[in-house]
C-alpha cells in the first residue's frame, strides 16, 4: 500500500473513532497521536535499515513535539490510534496489530533488563484506557480491552475486558453474557436508561445496581402479562397490553433539583457513633 494510500486509511479511522474531528486538515495538524504514529514508520524504517542512531534522533524529535514516545524497534499495524496522546510509551520490542486503541499515558512496558522479546503484544482490535500499564512480554488477544489505569501483567484472552492492579477478567465471552446484555439493553431502552451503563460486564457498583433493577423489571414484567393473561382467560376483566414507556422527560426540573439537594444532603450527612 503507497504512503498516501495508508495516509487516507488513517484520516478515516481517525474519523471513525473521534466524533470530534471535523476535517483532514484539522487531523493532520493538532493530532499528535497520527503524527507520532507516522514519524515512528520513518523511525522504524531507519532502524530496520540498521540506522540505528538517526532512527533514534528522530523519535525522540517526536518525543518532544507530540508527547508521545515510541521506540523505533517497536512494530505498529495498520489503522493504529493514539488519542490524545501525551504520555505514552511504547518499548523496543512491542507488537502492535490492526485497529488497536490506546488513550493518554498508556505504557507498554517491559519488566526485565535482558536482551529479548521484553515488551508487550497487542493483537488486532486492542483497547487500552487511559493511564493503563501493560508489561512484560504477554499478549492481549484480540479484542481485549483494559480498563483505566489498570495495571496488566498477565495474557489476556480475546474479548476479554481486565481493570484494576493488577489487572482482574471482568467480562469474558459466553452465550450467558451475551443473552443477559441483550436482555438488559431492550429493557434499558424501554425505561428510559442508556443502555451503554448497564452492561452485565461493567465493573461500576451503581451500574450493576441498574442492571440487576433491570433483570427484576424484566421478570417482574413478563410475570404479570402471564397473570393478566391467565385471569382474563378465566373472565376476568383485566387488560393485557404492554406496561407504558417511562418518559424521564416527564418530572419537573423542580422535581429533579429537590431530588438532587436530598442525594447532595444525604452525602454530606455525618452520623455521631
Amino acid at each position: 500500500m503507497g504512503v498516501i494510500a495508508r495516509l487516507k486509511e488513517d484520516i478515516a479511522s481517525i474519523y471513525h473513532r473521534d466524533p470530534a474531528a471535523r476535517s483532514t486538515l484539522e487531523i493532520l495538524l493538532n493530532y499528535p497521536g497520527m503524527q507520532a504514529i507516522w514519524l515512528h514508520r520513518v523511525s522504524h524504517r531507519m532502524w530496520k535499515a540498521n540506522w540505528c542512531l538517526t532512527a533514534r534522533l528522530l523519535s525522540t524529535f517526536s518525543r518532544w513535539l507530540t508527547g508521545v514516545e515510541i521506540h523505533p524497534g517497536a512494530t505498529i499495524g495498520r489503522r493504529f490510534f493514539i488519542d490524545h496522546g501525551m504520555g505514552v510509551v511504547i518499548g523496543e520490542t512491542a507488537e502492535i496489530g490492526d485497529d488497536c486503541t490506546l488513550y493518554h499515558g498508556v505504557t507498554l512496558g517491559g519488566t526485565s533488563w535482558n536482551a529479548g522479546k521484553r515488551h508487550p503484544t497487542l493483537e488486532n482490535h486492542v483497547v487500552v484506557g487511559a493511564g493503563a500499564k501493560i508489561l512484560g512480554p504477554i499478549t492481549m488477544h484480540e479484542g481485549s480491552r483494559v480498563g483505566s489505569n489498570s495495571v496488566v501483567v498477565k495474557d489476556v484472552p480475546a474479548n476479554t475486558t481486565v481493570v484494576g492492579i493488577p489487572g482482574r477478567a471482568v467480562a469474558q465471552p459466553s452465550e450467558a453474557n451475551k443473552e443477559k446484555s441483550a436482555r438488559r439493553s431492550a429493557m434499558a431502552k424501554k425505561y428510559g436508561f442508556d443502555a451503554y451503563a448497564v452492561s452485565p460486564d461493567n465493573p461500576d457498583p451503581v451500574a450493576n445496581a441498574i442492571g440487576q433493577m433491570l433483570d427484576h423489571m424484566h421478570l417482574m414484567d413478563a410475570n404479570l402479562q402471564a397473570l393478566s393473561k391467565e385471569v382474563q382467560a378465566m373472565g376476568g376483566d383485566i387488560a393485557i397490553e404492554k406496561l407504558p414507556q417511562l418518559d424521564v422527560g416527564e418530572f419537573s426540573e423542580a422535581e429533579m433539583e429537590a431530588a438532587e439537594k436530598r442525594q447532595k444532603a444525604m452525602e454530606e450527612f455525618d452520623p455521631i457513633i
